[in-house]
């Protein structure tokens, strides 16, 4: 299995329950705080094991949400690291890597235990990993690079097979390092519980490669599937499913720019089509903390 590993970051938030029937601002200087539980009844309808949890959301100016962004998964990595000894974090691609590079500047790049950390990815296309279009690459030059991660703890897809064949090597492994214990396994259902799940969201509200209307939005058995037929180039690509990314402890999803606003509003406003973007079925059985700039907010 060509893999590759590494270890990063920290945590520790709980986010209060707020009523189900109220949505409470809170202003802090140049930051609004929105933070409310929300429901998807067409999730909840086709996802036995998934429940209403709080979700909070944070709407940001200019470098404000990378210092935000930082502070919250080095509290998270420091949780894991210090009970667990271990911190499993998957990433995405687009601008997210970009958002992290607080990780990269004092304090957190000397004190976070970065040889606990173990990094995933949510989604990668299947191209070489030197390739412009590779999520490892992005992240590898701008964060896994600058950081003492251990190689073995950075696991890459097997960048050697089709979509399907690194779909199940990539399953696979991860069930291997579940049997291992490297990762938690829920006793509920079976399925990997990673700590963090670092999401983007399109403009067409779709997050990993889960896009609007495609049929792996609905897949509930596999763990790690495929695409070859992607709205969004390159068209073959792995993906975790939503099994696998609503189970996990703790869940970011940071958008940003106006391009999005439609489909924020769609799945955080006050919007009936919530239910068919896949961005309003990211509903983990942890919490879940959406991180948007003005441009992503403007039309809440």
């Amino acid at each position: 299995m060509a893999y590759t590993q590494s270890t990063h970051l920290s945590y520790n938030l709980r986010f209060p329950l707020a009523s189900l029937s109220s949505r409470i601002l809170h202003r802090s200087s140049s930051n609004l705080f929105f933070s409310r539980p929300l429901t998807f009844q067409a999730l909840k309808s086709s996802m036995a094991d998934t429940n209403t949890n709080n979700v909070a959301v944070q709407v940001f100016e200019k470098d404000d949400l990378a210092v935000s962004l930082a502070k919250y998964v080095a509290d998270v990595s420091n949780n894991f690291t210090s009970q667990r000894g271990a911190f499993t974090v998957c990433l995405s691609g687009g601008s997210l890597i970009n958002y992290l590079r607080k990780l990269l500047e004092p304090p957190y790049v000397d004190t976070l235990e970065w040889s606990k950390w173990h990094v995933f990815w949510v989604d990668e296309r299947v191209v070489p990993k030197t390739h412009q279009d590779s999520n490892y690459k992005l992240a590898f030059d701008g964060l896994l690079s600058k950081v003492p991660i251990p190689s073995g703890n950075i696991y890459a897809i097997n960048d050697t097979l089709p979509a399907e064949g690194a779909a199940d090597d990539y399953e696979t492994y991860i069930r291997h390092l579940v049997k291992n214990n490297v990762i938690v396994s829920s006793p509920a259902n079976g399925f990997p519980k990673f700590d963090l799940m670092l999401l983007g969201m399109g403009p067409d509200g779709h997050v990993a490669s889960l896009f609007p209307g495609h049929p792996l939005v609905e897949e509930k058995q596999r763990w790690v599937t495929y695409i070859t037929d992607s709205p969004k180039p390159p068209p073959e690509r792995i993906t975790f499913t939503f099994p696998v990314i609503n189970n996990s402890a703790y869940t970011a999803l940071v958008v940003t720019g106006k391009g999005k606003a439609d489909a924020v509003h769609s799945v955080l406003g006050k919007s009936q089509n919530s239910v068919k973007l896949p961005a309003g079925l990211v509903s983990p059985e942890g919490e879940l903390k959406w991180f948007l700039d003005k441009g992503a907010a403007s039309k809440l």
